[in-house]
Protein backbone atom coordinates (compact mmCIF):
# COMPACT_ATOMS: atom_id res chain seq x y z
CA UNK A 1 0.00 0.00 0.00
CA UNK A 2 1.18 3.39 -0.81
CA UNK A 3 0.67 5.44 2.29
CA UNK A 4 1.75 8.69 0.92
CA UNK A 5 -1.04 8.37 -1.83
CA UNK A 6 -4.03 7.00 1.00
CA UNK A 7 -2.77 9.83 3.24
CA UNK A 8 -3.59 12.37 0.09
CA UNK A 9 -7.26 10.84 -0.81
CA UNK A 10 -7.96 10.88 3.35
CA UNK A 11 -7.23 14.87 2.74
CA UNK A 12 -8.90 15.23 -0.02
CA UNK A 13 -12.28 13.44 1.38
CA UNK A 14 -11.88 15.66 4.26
CA UNK A 15 -12.00 18.87 2.61
CA UNK A 16 -14.31 18.10 0.02
CA UNK A 17 -17.76 18.51 -0.13
CA UNK A 18 -20.45 15.40 0.20
CA UNK A 19 -22.88 14.60 -2.54
CA UNK A 20 -26.61 15.37 -2.34
CA UNK A 21 -27.19 11.55 -3.43
CA UNK A 22 -25.28 8.25 -2.98
CA UNK A 23 -23.03 7.93 -5.83
CA UNK A 24 -20.11 6.11 -7.22
CA UNK A 25 -16.64 8.18 -7.26
CA UNK A 26 -13.26 7.92 -8.16
CA UNK A 27 -12.35 6.15 -5.37
CA UNK A 28 -15.35 4.47 -3.51
CA UNK A 29 -18.93 5.74 -2.39
CA UNK A 30 -19.96 8.82 -1.25
CA UNK A 31 -23.52 10.21 -0.11
CA UNK A 32 -25.07 12.82 2.46
CA UNK A 33 -22.71 13.51 4.87
CA UNK A 34 -20.20 11.10 4.44
CA UNK A 35 -17.49 9.35 1.50
CA UNK A 36 -15.83 5.93 1.60
CA UNK A 37 -12.58 5.38 0.30
CA UNK A 38 -11.76 1.98 -1.25
CA UNK A 39 -7.92 2.53 -0.38
CA UNK A 40 -6.43 -1.09 -1.31
CA UNK A 41 -8.48 -4.10 -2.56
CA UNK A 42 -7.32 -7.72 -2.50
CA UNK A 43 -7.72 -11.00 -4.89
CA UNK A 44 -10.94 -12.95 -4.09
CA UNK A 45 -10.63 -16.19 -2.56
CA UNK A 46 -12.95 -18.61 -4.14
CA UNK A 47 -10.53 -21.49 -4.71
CA UNK A 48 -8.52 -20.90 -1.31
CA UNK A 49 -7.55 -23.81 1.18
CA UNK A 50 -7.95 -20.76 3.99
CA UNK A 51 -4.21 -19.88 3.88
CA UNK A 52 -4.16 -17.34 1.29
CA UNK A 53 -7.30 -15.69 2.90
CA UNK A 54 -5.55 -15.73 6.63
CA UNK A 55 -2.27 -13.79 4.98
CA UNK A 56 -4.47 -11.16 3.10
CA UNK A 57 -6.49 -10.80 6.78
CA UNK A 58 -3.34 -10.06 8.18
CA UNK A 59 -1.56 -7.63 5.81
CA UNK A 60 -4.65 -5.89 5.55
CA UNK A 61 -4.88 -5.07 9.49
CA UNK A 62 -0.81 -4.33 9.12
CA UNK A 63 -1.79 -2.00 6.68
CA UNK A 64 -4.54 -0.45 8.34
CA UNK A 65 -2.39 0.14 11.36
CA UNK A 66 0.29 1.76 9.49
CA UNK A 67 -1.93 4.29 7.88
CA UNK A 68 -3.57 4.69 11.58
CA UNK A 69 -0.07 5.55 12.82
CA UNK A 70 0.13 8.66 10.53
CA UNK A 71 -3.52 9.14 11.37
CA UNK A 72 -2.27 9.34 15.08
CA UNK A 73 0.47 11.64 14.62
CA UNK A 74 -2.27 14.44 13.10
CA UNK A 75 -5.03 13.81 15.27
CA UNK A 76 -3.82 11.43 18.36
CA UNK A 77 -4.64 8.16 19.21
CA UNK A 78 -7.67 6.96 17.77
CA UNK A 79 -11.21 5.40 19.51
CA UNK A 80 -11.72 2.12 19.18
CA UNK A 81 -15.58 1.34 17.35
CA UNK A 82 -16.95 -2.26 17.11
CA UNK A 83 -19.50 -1.93 14.40
CA UNK A 84 -21.18 -5.43 15.84
CA UNK A 85 -23.69 -3.49 18.13
CA UNK A 86 -24.45 -1.29 15.22
CA UNK A 87 -25.30 -4.64 13.19
CA UNK A 88 -27.39 -5.96 15.66
CA UNK A 89 -29.46 -3.11 16.04
CA UNK A 90 -29.81 -2.53 12.07
CA UNK A 91 -30.82 -6.05 12.04
CA UNK A 92 -33.80 -5.31 14.96
CA UNK A 93 -35.04 -2.57 12.41
CA UNK A 94 -33.84 0.32 14.03
CA UNK A 95 -33.33 2.90 11.29
CA UNK A 96 -29.47 4.14 12.15
CA UNK A 97 -27.53 6.86 9.53
CA UNK A 98 -24.95 6.35 7.38
CA UNK A 99 -22.57 5.52 6.47
CA UNK A 100 -22.50 3.60 10.09
CA UNK A 101 -25.52 1.10 9.06
CA UNK A 102 -24.06 -0.06 5.53
CA UNK A 103 -20.38 -0.02 7.04
CA UNK A 104 -21.94 -2.45 10.29
CA UNK A 105 -22.38 -5.54 7.44
CA UNK A 106 -19.20 -5.65 6.36
CA UNK A 107 -16.51 -4.18 8.70
CA UNK A 108 -16.16 -5.83 11.87
CA UNK A 109 -14.43 -2.67 13.73
CA UNK A 110 -12.79 0.58 13.02
CA UNK A 111 -10.44 3.09 14.52
CA UNK A 112 -11.73 6.32 15.02
CA UNK A 113 -10.34 10.03 14.59
CA UNK A 114 -12.10 13.59 14.81
CA UNK A 115 -10.29 16.14 12.34
CA UNK A 116 -9.06 18.96 14.45
CA UNK A 117 -9.13 21.34 11.10
CA UNK A 118 -12.51 19.92 9.82
CA UNK A 119 -14.05 18.82 12.80
CA UNK A 120 -15.16 15.28 10.61
CA UNK A 121 -14.76 12.02 11.83
CA UNK A 122 -12.38 9.72 10.09
CA UNK A 123 -12.41 6.02 10.50
CA UNK A 124 -10.27 3.29 8.97
CA UNK A 125 -11.41 -0.31 8.86
CA UNK A 126 -11.25 -3.52 7.18
CA UNK A 127 -13.95 -5.02 4.90
CA UNK A 128 -15.31 -8.15 3.82
CA UNK A 129 -18.56 -8.97 2.62
CA UNK A 130 -18.27 -12.95 2.45
CA UNK A 131 -15.11 -15.33 3.08
CA UNK A 132 -14.50 -16.13 -0.57
CA UNK A 133 -15.12 -11.71 -1.40
CA UNK A 134 -11.68 -9.81 -1.68
CA UNK A 135 -10.63 -8.08 1.62
CA UNK A 136 -10.78 -3.85 1.50
CA UNK A 137 -9.13 -1.52 3.53
CA UNK A 138 -11.86 1.39 3.42
CA UNK A 139 -11.23 5.15 4.50
CA UNK A 140 -14.43 6.75 5.89
CA UNK A 141 -14.68 10.68 6.29
CA UNK A 142 -18.22 11.54 7.59
CA UNK A 143 -19.93 14.62 9.68
CA UNK A 144 -22.46 11.98 11.05
CA UNK A 145 -21.60 10.74 14.79
CA UNK A 146 -20.53 7.20 15.75
CA UNK A 147 -23.70 5.68 16.83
Amino acid sequence: MDIAKALAVIDRLCSGAFPAEHVRTDVGTAGPGYSIAELETSDDFWEDDGTRREEAEEQYECDRDGLGERLTERWGAPQALSLYSVLDRTVEGEDLLEPWASLSGHVPDVQLWRSTETGRWIALGVSQWNRELPFQLLAVVTDTDPP
